[in-house]
C-alpha cells in the first residue's frame, strides 16, 4: 500500500537543545496540523538533530506547516522529502501468535520478506523487520489472519537520495548559514 498522496516527509534539521522537539510538536498541535509519524535522533554533528515527519496536508497545505516551522528560532534548515527522491526506511517489532501447527507458515512469510526472528515463546513468534513503509504495511495484512498479539513501529525516516553526477544538487526550502 503506497502512501496517501496527502503525506508528506518533512526532513527538519534542528538545534540538539532540549526543548526543540517540544516546541515543533507544539506548534502542530496548536495549529491543528496532523503528524502521521515522527522521528528524531541526533545526526553526525552533536549540535543538530534531525526531525522526520510525516504529515497529513489534507487540511493544511504544506506550504503552511513549512511556514510556521520556518519561524521556529532552532530551526536550521526544512525539506520536503518527494516519494520518488527519497529513501524512507521503518522498523516494525511485532509478536504474532505462531503455535507449532503453523510456526513454519510465519516463518517462511518472515524469510519472505527478509525479516528477522528476535524471540520466541511457546506459541507465540516476536520479529523484526525493516524496510520501505508499504512493505511493513504489506507484512503486516498478512500476518494479521495469524494473530498480532502485539505491534510497534518506530514511524518514518528518510533522506535525500544522493544525487547521480548529471543531476543537480536539490536546495532545501529553507536554511540558515
Amino acid at each position: 500500500m503506497a502512501a496517501p498522496e496527502n503525506h508528506h516527509i518533512l526532513s527538519v534539521l534542528v538545534e540538539n537543545r532540549a526543548g526543540v522537539l517540544t516546541r515543533v510538536a507544539g506548534l502542530f498541535a496548536r495549529r491543528g496540523f496532523n503528524i502521521h509519524s515522527l522521528a528524531v535522533a541526533p545526526t553526525d554533528d552533536e549540535r543538530f538533530s534531525r526531525i522526520t515527519m510525516v504529515v497529513n496536508t489534507e487540511s493544511v497545505p504544506i506550504e503552511q506547516m513549512v511556514n510556521q516551522l520556518d519561524k521556529l528560532v532552532n530551526v536550521i534548515e526544512i525539506g520536503e522529502l518527494a516519494p520518488g527522491e527519497a529513501v524512507s526506511r521503518e522498523l516494525l517489532l511485532v509478536t504474532v501468535q505462531a503455535n507449532p501447527d503453523i510456526r513454519g507458515q510465519v516463518i517462511e512469510l518472515v524469510g519472505v520478506f527478509e525479516g528477522r526472528i528476535v524471540n520466541v515463546g511457546h506459541d507465540s513468534i516476536m520479529v523484526s523487520l525493516e524496510g520501505a513503509p508499504a512493505k511493513l504495511d504489506d507484512f503486516e495484512n498478512l500476518l494479521r489472519p495469524y494473530g498480532i498479539v502485539a505491534i510497534q513501529r518506530t514511524g518514518c525516516v528518510a533522506l535525500q537520495r544522493i544525487p547521480s553526477e548529471v543531476e543537480a544538487v536539490p536546495t532545501p526550502i529553507r536554511a540558515v548559514s
